[in-house]
């Protein structure tokens, strides 16, 4: 499995976060300036994410982190090998912030294309962690067949079940995504990507704030 590197995060266009996707919760204090928040490193490994093909950056709101991925495809059908219809990548994202303030993903949105045939059966799952914490939250969107259509899958977590980074440290987020096809039938063509217009798979992590408790 290759690991690959991304020193820092590119720093191309900030996107602004709308208004509707801010959170106004009493408890969640405004968050850190951004001269004081960077990413220093992101590593990846999988079969969905091989050397160079994954992108992305951090907004200036320090809200959302925008992922590009170029070959996250699950493919099935004739002539196919099994071991294309599940493609997966264990994503790390190291983040330092100030002392004193912790980060947690409360959304993601994965935006795709699928082309199931009827019978068949496609699954989308993320699994969310920091290193050195066993709490994990995860998610999983069945799309069954027949379907040939984009798809939208938004995962969004309430406080109580939120994994938060460790206090004022480097945290290390763990994202560990995958894109599965279950054929019933192998002379049948599918097709599980994200992102239809040019297949590459997009993830959008919102990133929320809070002081930490003494």
């Amino acid at each position: 499995m290759h690991l690959s590197y991304l020193l820092p995060f590119l720093a191309g266009l900030a996107t602004a976060l709308p208004t509707e996707e801010h959170v106004a919760r009493e408890y969640l204090a405004a968050g850190p300036s951004g001269h004081e928040v960077q990413i220093t490193g992101i590593a990846f490994a999988g079969s969905g994410c091989p050397a160079g093909s994954v992108s992305g950056q951090l907004s200036s709101d320090l809200t959302t982190i925008t992922l590009l991925y170029a070959s996250f495809v699950a493919e099935s059908g004739k002539g196919i090998p099994s071991s294309s219809y599940r493609k997966n990548c264990q994503l790390n994202v190291k983040l330092k912030y100030p002392s004193g303030w912790q980060f947690s993903v409360f959304k993601a949105d994965y935006r795709g294309y699928a082309q199931i045939p009827s019978g068949d059966t496609g699954t989308c799952k993320a699994t969310y962690y920091f290193s050195g914490d066993s709490k994990q939250i995860s998610s999983t969107m069945t799309i069954r067949g027949p379907y040939d259509d984009n798809y939208l899958k938004s995962d969004q977590f309430g406080v109580e079940s939120t994994v938060w980074s460790p206090c004022g440290l480097e945290g290390l987020l763990n994202i560990n995504s995958e894109v599965r096809l279950s054929p019933s039938d192998n002379t049948k063509s599918g097709l599980l990507t994200v992102d239809s217009t040019d297949l590459k798979f997009t993830q959008v992590h919102y990133l929320q704030w809070q002081k930490c408790s003494k």
